[in-house]
């Protein structure tokens, strides 16, 4: 990718966390950096629970842009760990520490250690929008047909 295409994100590793990897790409046309946790102590996540885990970094995303936290599909589909409120929305003006919010939806006890890849996260352009109020909506084909309209 040329470098005038590529968007630049600010990111602070916080102290203490020296050790923990900066987001990072898999495969060079991956959409999402995968995250890794930034616990002092292994976390027990037992089935049913759930628990907000530090990432030991804060991001300042450029005006219009979000970051969305998304689970990682393999610990999804292995372990049955995702993240609860997917996407997580990172905001633009947000200066925290990033932390990701799992469930553990598998039956047995999931030990996350620390470094340990727990999410991913994909840069988003958020467009500016001018609400325009109407009396009616132009037709389409569906129309107001709802959740499952179209069948399973």
């Amino acid at each position: 990718m040329e470098e005038k295409n590529k968007l630049k994100v600010q990111i602070c590793k916080l102290s203490g966390n020296e050790d923990i990897s900066l987001p990072t790409k898999m495969s060079d046309l991956a959409a999402g950096f995968d995250l890794y946790a930034a616990n002092r102590q292994p976390i027990e996540l037992a089935p049913g629970k759930r628990v907000l885990v530090p990432t030991g970094f804060s991001i300042a995303l450029p005006i219009h842009y979000e970051a969305q936290i998304r689970p990682r599909s393999g610990l999804a589909l292995k372990k049955g760990i995702t993240c609860i409120n997917s996407p997580g929305t990172i905001d633009a003006d947000y200066r925290g520490e990033v932390g990701v919010i799992l469930i553990n939806h598998g039956e047995d006890t999931f030990i996350i250690q620390r470094g340990e890849r727990i999410a991913q996260m994909v840069i988003q352009h958020v467009p500016e929008v001018e609400w325009e109020t109407v009396d009616i909506l132009p037709d389409t084909e569906r129309g107001a047909g709802g959740f499952g309209h179209t069948g399973i």
